[in-house]
């Protein structure tokens, strides 16, 4: 007897194909949320690493060692040999340049993508002067800030890691090399505008950075004000004092 043969069920429309998923990180980061916690944790990286450098860079103010031996310049030094022998000289170093560099490009695509998704969720900017004032100056002014404080970073690092934009750099000369730069008094007014655009960008940082993790508790809006506040201020202070102590003479190499 012939077997009669099973078809299945007769569809106008084709059978999509199964879509492939995304890994978890990925779809993650697709979605604001992804975004927002993106900009908190490399923002709290880069916090971390401009307290820290901002505190290694106050030794500009303390008196050589011997004559010629500026403590500075030690530290330097110290940095470029981190864990060495267990890494190769400059290793860490190198590292640790790669790892902020692929945080800022994170913080900075982050930012963008979320920017384009608030427009499209918001086609129509706001309608009365009143609501636009609800915002706080630091809020409002985050994407001008951030484009200072990269084009900082960008000079920053040709005119004192490289010395690519100052003709008296000298390798592993820190103490020179900083008098050398912010001699030159446009270079010290643009140091001094590019580390308070840095404080207002950091104020809005530290506080949005809470909110963005959910952790946004009106009981500790006050604290979080203070630490804002107290962080922005700290690294501008103590930023804004190298090129006015240069300017001053308070630091002054020789040779320059």
């Amino acid at each position: 007897m012939a077997q009669t043969l099973r078809r299945g069920p007769v569809s106008g429309t084709a059978v999509a194909q199964k879509r492939k998923r995304k890994p978890f990180l990925v779809d993650l980061y697709a979605t604001a949320v992804g975004k927002k916690y993106v900009m908190a944790i490399t923002g709290l990286a880069m916090i971390g690493f401009v307290v820290v450098h901002m505190l290694g860079n106050l030794k500009l103010f303390q008196a050589e060692t011997s004559p010629g031996v500026y403590p500075i310049d030690a530290y330097g030094d110290w940095l470029r040999s981190l864990l060495y022998p267990a890494l190769p000289k400059y290793g860490t170093l190198w590292l640790l340049r790669v790892g902020l560099l692929g945080a800022v490009l994170l913080h900075v695509h982050a930012a963008y993508g979320l920017t384009v998704m608030n427009r499209k969720a918001r086609p129509v900017r706001y309608q009365s002067s009143r609501d636009y004032q609800i915002a706080t100056f630091a809020s409002r002014s985050m994407r001008w800030t951030g484009i200072i404080v990269l084009a900082f970073i960008v000079w920053h690092l040709a005119d004192l890691t490289l010395g690519w934009v100052n003709p008296d750099f000298v390798y592993g000369e820190v103490y020179r090399n900083v008098d050398a730069s912010l001699s030159r008094i446009p270079v010290a007014i643009f140091y001094i505008i590019a580390n308070i655009a840095l404080g207002i960008h950091l104020f809005h940082g530290v506080w949005s950075l809470f909110q963005s993790m959910g952790w946004n508790n009106p009981r500790f809006n006050s604290w979080r004000r203070s630490l804002a506040t107290g962080i922005a201020t700290a690294v501008v202070v103590g930023n804004v004092s190298f090129p006015i102590a240069v300017l001053a003479g308070v630091v002054s190499h020789p040779s320059v």
